[in-house]
């Protein structure tokens, strides 16, 4: 592959005219509170870039926010472990050097992803949350300026799925996504004009269209009558995301013509711009757990779609500590989830099979201390109440730090609403957090979930947890408890003994 990369009607081709398939995934973190990519508490960077290689992928997905590339601060990197040394006292941005050069070592691609503005949440439009569209678009120039002449960054996927407010074609320069697509991009082209640029569609508020329901930045329909217009010829992809019940129990999916139904949807929403060779489409996030059938019906006839139609596409996610989705990687974040990869390589070049010999050099041990401290490892205790049960493990443990997840689970016929957990932790502080807000007041911990994460539907999932520095051997999360407050009554759930046993 020669680059950089370009378009002809619906393909993308390299500097040779050559076709080229971008077959990744989206390794996310730098959108977060940790302001780097996730994982690094437990594995080296260097050995997570060569397993995604040489499982087949060409591609990585970068996911940043604005407020963390403006940041100084990282968390959530054991620096005791292999190379990871070498991301010590970087800044986020200089992490993201450091990540850009190390995959074109290894033959990887980088597609850069706004993926937030703050590190909290995805937001409707392209400014909010305290950012104006200048500081989203002067963060694209910096990076445009700064990766000029990293050839393996490819492109900008300019915004992570518009939503809510945001229309296509209706010419209102506060909502249209078109139209800031178009000023984002030909901006970035006056100073890098070899990028790929990658504009997602919407989820609605587009003139005529056709189909009532679509998933957030999934909606293409607008393309039809409302091409986006650039300033450089033939760099233009088109990018929907599109996710299965396990997601979000769309109406269609009980359609009594599922799956067939499918397919008539994905030629309607975004395939036909392919189709009419108008420009290639990157399939930018696609993605699920495999557990209930139907998840799994849709998950294999998407796949066997993106194969049939040529796509390009980024799985969601590399990471397991996606929610709704889980990861490639199990939760150890080494080994691989053999189903969920051995669908995927289908299209891929490496086909996967369960005696496929780990690529993975094991990271280099930090000497152990002369005198050890007591270290819990995947320690797990369960919560519950009449409504909800929350699950607390401690997922990775070293010698400076920890990592909590709370898994809370409805497992009754009905929604719960404002729903809070509280526990005690001593010795420890906490440095980043995710999916939740943590504050607190003497030792005790109030979790209370962002707005889209306080309604926990029937058999639902919510993912919270944080990273913690140690500052001394009492550091676990104690006597965790969950409170629902319905109807002006206060429910209180009580901590459980614990489901495992702890190492030393």
């Amino acid at each position: 592959m020669q680059l950089p990369l370009s378009t002809r009607g619906a393909n993308i081709v390299d500097a040779k005219g050559n076709r080229v398939l971008l077959q990744g995934v989206n390794w996310f973190g730098m959108e977060t509170e940790t302001h780097a990519p996730h994982g690094l508490w437990k594995r080296d960077y260097k050995d997570m870039l060569l397993q995604i290689k040489n499982l087949g992928y060409n591609l990585i997905r970068l996911p940043y926010s604005v407020e963390g590339l403006r940041s100084l601060e990282v968390s959530g990197i054991d620096f005791s472990i292999g190379n990871n040394r070498e991301l010590e006292k970087k800044t986020p941005i200089e992490i993201m050097d450091a990540i850009v050069e190390e995959a074109q070592r290894q033959g990887l691609l980088i597609l850069l992803d706004s993926h937030r503005l703050n590190d909290k949440r995805i937001p409707e439009l392209w400014y909010g949350d305290g950012y104006s569209e200048a500081d989203w678009i002067n963060t694209w120039l910096q990076l445009a300026q700064r990766y000029k002449n990293q050839t393996n960054v490819i492109g900008a996927d300019l915004k992570n799925e518009p939503h809510g407010k945001a229309s296509w074609g209706t010419d209102d320069l506060a909502t249209d996504w078109r139209l800031a697509a178009e000023r984002a991009a030909n901006a970035i082209f006056k100073i890098n004009p070899d990028w790929l640029i990658v504009v997602e569609g919407v989820e609605n508020n587009v003139p005529g269209q056709y189909l009532a329901n679509h998933w957030q930045g999934g909606n293409l329909e607008g393309v039809l009558r409302y091409p986006v217009r650039l300033s450089v010829r033939n760099k233009l992809v088109y990018s929907p995301h599109e996710y299965g019940p396990g997601v979000y129990d769309q109406p269609y999916f009980s359609d009594n013509n599922f799956p067939q139904n499918l397919l008539y949807r994905w030629q309607i929403g975004f395939n036909y711009i392919a189709s009419q060779q108008k420009a290639p489409i990157f399939v930018g996030e696609f993605g699920g757990r495999l557990v209930d059938n139907r998840e799994a019906i849709w998950m294999s006839k998407f796949v066997k779609y993106i194969k049939e139609k040529n796509l390009s596409f980024a799985v969601w996610s590399w990471n397991p500590n996606s929610e709704d989705t889980g990861g490639i990687l199990l939760d150890d974040w080494k080994n691989v989830d053999l189903p969920k990869q051995q669908l995927i390589s289908q299209l891929l070049p490496v086909k996967f099979t369960q005696k496929l010999p780990t690529t993975v050099r094991e990271p280099v041990k930090p000497k152990k201390p002369k005198k050890p401290k007591k270290q819990i490892q995947s320690a797990t205790s369960i919560s519950s109440s009449a409504r909800l049960k929350a699950t607390t493990e401690i997922y990775s443990d070293w010698q400076t730090g920890f990592c909590t997840s709370f898994k809370i689970t409805n497992n009754r016929n009905e929604p719960v609403q404002n729903w809070q957990l509280k526990f005690k932790m001593n010795q420890a502080k906490i440095q980043n957090s995710w999916n939740a807000d943590f504050k607190q007041e003497k030792g005790q911990y109030t979790v209370t979930p962002y707005d889209w994460g306080q309604t926990i539907q029937p058999n639902q999932v919510r993912d919270v947890g944080f990273c913690s520095e140690k500052l001394g051997s009492d550091y676990s999360p104690q006597q965790v408890k969950l409170i629902v407050i319905e109807n002006g009554t206060l429910e209180t759930g009580n901590s459980l003994p614990s489901s495992s046993s702890l190492s030393y």
